[in-house]
């Protein structure tokens, strides 16, 4: 199964909300997480980026269900 990125944020939080948003749809997601932010605790310049993923197949209607904010 491929998964897309449809959401960056700049730390865990954010993207936990999305992730909640998200499977409260009934949209499956995951999180990726940037490792040296995540080791060092910094959200600067990319370090602590995490992103949220969505099943290819699913990418339109997360992305929909996104922009409706």
């Amino acid at each position: 199964m491929e998964f897309v990125t449809v959401y960056i944020s700049n730390g865990p939080l954010g993207a936990e909300l999305v992730k909640g948003r998200l499977e409260s749809a009934g949209i499956p997601a995951m999180l990726k997480y940037e490792s040296a932010g995540r080791v060092f605790g910094l959200t600067v310049d990319g370090l602590g980026q995490v992103e949220v993923l969505v099943a290819k197949e699913r990418e339109h209607e997360a992305r929909e269900l996104l922009s409706s904010e």
